[in-house]
């Protein structure tokens, strides 16, 4: 795939106020007319980035404002504008689970001409980041942003501690390790809560978003997939039913009281106070839990690994441009997209946290110097698989997080469960 060719090579050019970035330039007058709007989900990411428009602007004489809210109205906000003559919103931030919707109703300017003009190199992305969003050899509607890949973090002190270690050696005849596999993970959760006096996971199996993503990560592990090769439905799989089975265990007899209702704010809590063993999460969680202010219990013990049996839920969000603005403002976009996922900026985001998309940022030496875990990340990133992507896939969340639900809670059988979870995505898919 084209992802994998080359290293990225444009390089930022400046001269006497004018935009010029690898055959994409705005003329002076016009650089002083564009403003850039984008509506953003108001987290620490787009902060960090908003720290960095000054630099931008000072570069390209192109202002760039970022309108910050919650994620929940994100989404109607922003199509409202998309269906209008001209939208307000002429950069735009979307979320993997948009990806499937935004371009199969053709709000997106299809950016391959634009890469092809600025010959911009797309090699340094990570190809499940592309992927995610939609990209192939044929289409590209969204560069990758930032990614929300999910692994698994543990407790490095209660792996090395000798009496559990015995004590499970004892009950188990194996050695007390880093699980690889899917059913080794859920023993030793098993086996944590009720020897460490701890949750052996911290689980998130409230209804719709949350379980939905969590469950993933399982169903990944375990060799399943939510459709096969034909893009239909394949949920109802021997793959897919040790998965739910490992799963509902889990939360039923390895997680906290009240998994069933608890969302992420939850389990972080829970990982921070020390009162959980693991929690299967996104893997830029871990600076916040070895934050020695915020959670002093367990910073320095956690540590980050893929999911184990080698796969997690992958998510991100991309950078897009709406086809209902003018030429200008399409040109002034991309040149700020390049800036802001070149190299350069990638890595000074990325000294403030930021969660990178390019395989040379996580190898940047600055970057591993001051987190070294990003080594693992990478990984955590370039394995990770997605949740159906397609018009419907928000809606799909709460179909599947309702089957999952009344299979922890007892109410439904793995196979009745995953039926009904695999003809319901068959129906979206269907409309």
């Amino acid at each position: 795939m084209i992802w994998n060719e080359n290293r990225l090579k444009k390089t930022l050019l400046a001269a006497a106020g004018t935009a010029m970035l690898l055959g994409t330039s705005l003329s002076p007058a016009a650089a002083e007319t564009v403003t850039l709007r984008a509506l953003m989900e108001d987290v620490p990411e787009t902060k960090i980035i908003e720290a960095l428009l000054p630099e931008f602007e000072q570069k390209t004489g192109i202002k760039v404002e970022f309108e910050k809210i919650g994620y929940p109205d994100m989404h109607d906000k922003l199509v409202a504008q998309l269906t209008g003559p001209q939208s307000y919103y002429n950069l735009l931030e979307v979320d993997f689970l948009w990806a499937g919707e935004f371009p199969a109703a053709n709000w997106l300017v299809d950016l391959k001409p634009l890469v092809e003009k600025s010959k911009y190199d797309l090699g340094a992305f990570i190809p499940s980041t592309v992927e995610l969003l939609g990209g192939s050899q044929d289409k590209l509607n969204l560069v990758p942003m930032y990614n929300y890949s999910m692994g698994l973090l543990y407790r490095k002190d209660l792996l090395a501690d000798e009496k559990l270690k015995a004590a499970y050696k004892s009950a188990t005849g194996k050695e007390l390790a880093l699980p690889t596999s899917l059913e080794d993970y859920v023993a030793i959760s098993k086996f944590m809560k009720a020897n460490a006096k701890v949750a052996g996971a911290a689980m998130q199996g409230q209804r719709g978003d949350p379980n939905s993503m969590e469950f993933s990560n399982y169903l990944f592990s375990a060799g399943g997939a939510y459709r096969d090769a034909a893009g239909k439905a394949s949920l109802n799989t021997p793959e897919a039913k040790k998965a739910l089975d490992l799963y509902v265990d889990n939360i039923q007899n390895g997680a906290q009281q009240g998994a069933t209702s608890a969302t992420l704010d939850d389990t972080m809590r829970l990982m921070c106070s020390g009162a959980a063993f693991s929690m299967v999460t996104y893997w830029w969680m871990l600076p916040q839990m070895d934050d020695a202010a915020k959670c002093p219990t367990v910073a320095g013990k956690v540590g980050l690994s893929v999911m184990p049996g080698g796969h997690g839920e992958s998510g991100g969000w991309g950078w897009g441009i709406p086809k209902n603005t003018t030429p200008e403002e399409q040109e002034a976009a991309w040149t700020f997209i390049q800036w802001v996922q070149s190299k350069e900026i990638s890595v000074k985001r990325a000294l403030q946290g930021h969660a990178p998309v390019r395989s040379d940022v996580y190898k940047d030496a600055e970057v591993l110097k001051k987190y070294p875990f990003y080594a693992t990340a990478e990984s955590v990133v370039a394995s990770g698989k997605s949740f159906p992507i397609f018009t419907y896939s928000a809606q799909y969340e709460d179909v599947l997080g309702t089957q999952l639900s009344l299979a922890a809670g007892g109410q439904a059988t793995s196979e009745a469960a995953l039926k009904a979870a695999s003809d319901g995505l068959q129906q979206l898919l269907d409309k």
